[in-house]
């Protein structure tokens, strides 16, 4: 009997977990979506804006952080950087650090 109620509370928290780390991997879709306007569907970039694609994920967490408490000028990337939490921003960086750079 403790057997199977320790079996059921390994499967529901095995099940929740997969459920947790579905939604953080569409949350970070999602919210790279606010950066493919910019800097293109794959995080190419263009002509004056530069690939986020591949980026090393600290390097990308430095340069929002950055842009965030305003010590790299930017045009627009510091008032954006300041709406992402510390834990968006590394949702980011691993979405995109995971990319294939183009």
């Amino acid at each position: 009997m403790l057997l199977r109620r320790k079996l059921i509370v390994f499967i529901a928290l095995s099940t929740c977990s997969l459920s947790i780390a579905s939604a953080q991997e569409t949350d970070a879709a999602r919210l790279a979506d606010g950066c493919t306007s910019c800097h293109g569907l794959a995080g190419e970039g263009g002509s004056a804006i530069p690939p986020i694609s591949g980026m090393d994920r600290e390097a990308f967490i430095a340069q929002m952080a950055g842009f965030r408490d305003q010590s790299i000028p930017a045009t627009i990337m510091n008032r954006l950087a300041r709406g992402y939490s510390d834990a968006e921003i590394a949702a980011l960086a691993d979405y995109f650090s995971t990319l294939e750079a183009k």
